[in-house]
């Protein structure tokens, strides 16, 4: 939320033919949020994940939105670094966590990450953004669930304020599209076939659906958040 002082310049006053200023205080702008999307991926299911909600958090007005991919790259010595990313996290109004579950928990490139931002939780610089959370894995249950209760976890340490899904599964209203189609709440739950064979990766598109939504949700909320 933004206030500024604007000032009106007037050509000729109806009395005098002086020019004069008139000025509107305390003008309510509206909010541009910033949503970040820091993710790890694998296979690549997570990545089109990851770009579905930033397509749906595309759709709310004046939003921007920032993709952040981890990469073992950026790990040294154990140690997640990317001043950039990091720095472009500090400037998000929300950040949407995303891991493929593997062994029933984020991957350990995704945790390296998290580990690293623990200088941020020292002087809570995350407080009251919006937080959200998304995983996948090759199995319809894998303990996806473990997965989104440790990223949920993460961000009530760093004091954020958390988004759920909040779409029923669809098949309950007699829709066929997938929405929501793993009865996951607490974050997107994304599911595909393994697949060792080295093909490019597909998202299921009920998965692909819940996810759009998911991010315009986000967004959402993060303008609301920001009145």
């Amino acid at each position: 939320m933004t206030k500024e002082s604007i000032y009106f310049t007037f050509p000729y006053s109806s009395l005098y033919d002086i020019p004069r200023s008139v000025s509107v205080k305390n003008l309510t702008l509206a909010p541009m949020p910033t949503v970040a999307i820091i993710y790890f991926s694998g296979a690549g299911h997570t990545h089109l994940m990851a770009q579905a909600i930033a397509e749906g958090a595309t759709k709310v007005e004046d939003t921007t939105v920032e993709l952040l991919r981890v990469t073992g790259e950026q790990i040294v010595n154990g140690r997640w670094k990317n001043d950039e990313g990091l720095e472009k996290l500090n400037q998000a109004d929300a950040i949407v966590f995303g891991s493929p579950t593997y062994m029933g928990g984020v991957a350990a490139q995704f945790k390296a990450f998290i580990d690293a931002a623990s200088e941020v939780w020292f002087r809570h610089g995350w407080k009251d953004k919006i937080a959200a959370g998304f995983t996948h894995s090759s199995s319809p249950s894998g303990d996806k669930q473990g997965t989104l209760l440790y990223l949920a976890t993460n961000a009530a340490q760093h004091g954020m304020i958390w988004v759920n899904v909040g779409d029923l599964q669809s098949f309950l209203s007699g829709n066929d599209d997938g929405v929501n189609r793993l009865g996951g709440f607490l974050g997107v739950m994304g599911q595909s076939q393994l697949d060792m064979s080295g093909k490019e990766a597909v998202l299921d598109s009920g998965d692909y659906l819940t996810s759009v939504r998911f991010g315009q949700r986000i967004a959402e909320a993060t303008k609301r958040w920001l009145k």
